[in-house]
């Protein structure tokens, strides 16, 4: 495949220089021009077609979100991944930046001693979003050389969903939703939350990769759009129907049964496919808690996490909705869950809150009974005939 050609737009020289610099050593890399504003850069995104446009946040003339806007309005399609700083006011522009459109960011290098040690703190945050955004692979050289990189390569990006694997019991009715999200999340949440009623029965646990500071923002975001209430998880809060909880940023959620009431539990134990929070731990937890009664749903992102926790909720009695791959910005966590055929049903977007809805029992009523095993392959046939990754 061709070079991912990139575009740099920084008001700092020498942060263009880093970035360019960084990206330039990996040959699946080409940048093909910088700009110094978010005017300049709409002129160069014209001219040059970039498959990526990198933003900085706090520029002269036209800013990193009012660029965004307005490349939105031509361009729905051309990731752009943002820069950002781990301030409060970082972390709030950079929520403003993804509600106007941006595809995902990271975090400008601050205290790290050197221009070599900036630059290898950018190419490992920037390198990875870069591939899975244009759903490339990384070389065998690039991917020995960092483990992350592989952990998040696409792997799922060309093969299809497997329908579900075989199931040793009846599907459970649930009595907990789970979500977990990464790049692109912050969008998918904001459609599918706010789909949820009020009256929801369900306790809500979420985790969304997102450093600290960021997820305090995010939730207050999520807050303001959703009819449930949305805060960032704090430790021993009850679980109670209507209240969502987020995983704070640099924090492992799960939750614990103590006398059967459930309270969530915040932990700094390592990192799970290089992630803290992490959804396989909420995932596993949640199995425990609920004694498999458990309803998972596994939206856009890189790598792999949730994938292991999908099927443990599986082989509990829970059951797992994934998102597809027409409608999610990488389909790499839900694309693992479903070619592994731990996803009882793999749909659209705007299709994930009907179906959660569909999955809480109304009083006096049964369950819904999982799907068929030749129905999730029509539709999974469908869903892949709709459209191809973002």
């Amino acid at each position: 495949m061709d070079p991912v050609r990139v575009l740099v737009v920084d008001d700092s020289v020498v942060v263009r220089k880093i970035v360019t610099d960084c990206l330039s050593g990996d040959p699946q890399v080409q940048v093909v021009g910088t700009a110094s504003n978010g005017r300049l850069a709409q002129g160069k995104i014209a001219a040059l077609k970039p498959d990526v446009v990198t933003m900085d946040i706090e520029m002269p003339e036209m800013n990193g979100i009012e660029a965004v806007r307005e490349i939105r309005k031509t361009d729905r399609r051309l990731p752009i991944i943002m820069f950002s700083t781990l301030t409060e006011r970082g972390a709030s522009a950079t929520m403003e930046a993804l509600t106007a459109g941006a595809s995902d960011y990271v975090t400008k290098p601050a205290n790290v001693g050197s221009v070599q040690a900036s630059m290898a703190q950018v190419r490992e945050q920037l390198l990875p979003k870069l591939l899975a955004l244009t759903g490339r692979h990384p070389t065998p050289a690039s991917a020995a050389a960092s483990p992350r990189l592989a952990a998040v390569a696409p792997a799922a990006s060309h093969a299809a969903p497997a329908p579900p694997s075989p199931r040793s019991g009846p599907v459970r009715a649930p009595a907990v939703l789970v979500v977990g999200s990464s790049t692109g999340g912050p969008e998918a949440l904001a459609s599918f939350l706010p789909r949820l009623p009020a009256s929801f029965p369900l306790p809500v646990l979420l985790v969304q990769h997102m450093p600290p500071l960021f997820t305090t923002h995010f939730a207050a975001r999520l807050d303001k759009l959703c009819a449930l209430q949305v805060v960032e998880a704090t430790a021993g809060s009850v679980l109670r129907p209507g209240t969502a909880h987020l995983a704070p940023g640099d924090w492992h959620l799960s939750v614990t049964n103590q006398n059967r009431e459930r309270r969530t539990v915040l932990t700094q134990s390592p990192p799970e496919n290089f992630c803290r929070p992490a959804v396989d731990p909420l995932f596993r937890s949640a199995v425990e808690a609920f004694d498999g009664a458990v309803l998972a749903v596994v939206l856009t992102g890189m790598g792999s996490d949730g994938k292991l926790g999908a099927q443990a909720v599986r082989a509990a009695g829970g059951y797992v909705i994934a998102q597809d791959k027409a409608t999610s910005v990488v389909w790499g966590m839900p694309g693992a869950v479903a070619t592994a055929g731990h996803a009882d049903e793999v749909l659209p977007l705007d299709a994930v809150a009907d179906a959660v809805l569909r999955r809480v029992p109304r009083p006096g009523a049964p369950a819904a009974s999982a799907p068929a095993a030749g129905a999730f392959a029509a539709a999974a046939r469908t869903g892949l005939a709709a459209g191809v990754a973002r």
